[in-house]
């Protein structure tokens, strides 16, 4: 059974910056687009990024554009999501997961096309 394993979440200050990892175990990420979620507290899970496989294109949601940068090392199955200017709304854990039926991004975001959810990793952000 795949899974993916989250890292890097923590508790940082307003304007401060995370920088998350996702490794993909016994999973090659080449051929398939990868992404970001997250889900605060009573809200629903939403997609924050996605990075496709075919050519690196990226997609970010509005409320992050700007701020949060993807990417990906498919030699190491691993992805990455850079968090700069982190506000109190982006506290929330964070998810990765893989896209099994597309190897670029969809817009707008398919979460049911994602698979193999890893655990999540918490992000805080407070003075």
């Amino acid at each position: 059974q795949v899974q993916f394993v989250e890292s890097g979440g923590g508790l940082v200050q307003p304007g401060g910056s995370l920088r998350l990892s996702c490794a993909a175990p016994g999973f090659s990420l080449d051929g398939y687009a990868t992404g970001w979620f997250r889900q605060a507290p009573g809200k629903e899970r939403e997609q924050v990024s996605c990075i496709s496989s075919s050519d690196g294109t990226t997609y970010y949601a509005d409320s992050v554009n700007g701020r949060f940068t993807i990417s990906r090392d498919n030699a190491k199955n691993t992805e990455y999501l850079q968090m700069n200017s982190l506000k109190p709304d982006d506290a929330a854990v964070y998810y990765c997961a893989a896209n099994l039926m597309r190897s670029r991004c969809a817009v707008p975001p398919r979460m049911y096309e994602y698979a193999y959810w890893g655990q999540g990793t918490q992000v805080a952000v407070s003075s």
